[in-house]
């Protein structure tokens, strides 16, 4: 992946699955949820993602997983494609993702 679409500039994975109408998961906690988020996305905390597997699926849409740094939504990734599901990708940074929003 190149910087400009590291920084969200360019033409990057998680900017074109947005663009394809992707739900946003923050696998943050609440409070830390609370704190700021992307606008619109939805908070299932990370020791919560695999009890909510089925709910996930059923949004038939693309999903980015975002957290404070990437390595939960790296988690609940893993966790995600070892049951089967498909089109979901680590947004890292809740940050990061809202950068690419505001860019769409």
């Amino acid at each position: 992946m190149g910087l400009l679409s590291f920084l969200g500039l360019g033409n990057s994975p998680i900017k074109n699955k947005l663009r394809q109408g992707a739900i946003i998961i923050d696998v943050r906690t609440p409070n830390e949820f609370d704190q700021g988020r992307v606008p619109d996305s939805i908070n299932i905390p990370v020791d919560r993602i695999a009890a909510n597997a089925i709910r996930i699926k059923d949004m038939k849409r693309p999903v980015i997983f975002c957290c404070a740094s990437g390595e939960r939504s790296s988690q609940a990734v893993k966790m995600l494609k070892a049951k089967g599901l498909k089109d979901i990708y680590n947004g890292g940074s809740w940050i990061q993702v809202l950068k690419i929003v505001k860019s769409l």
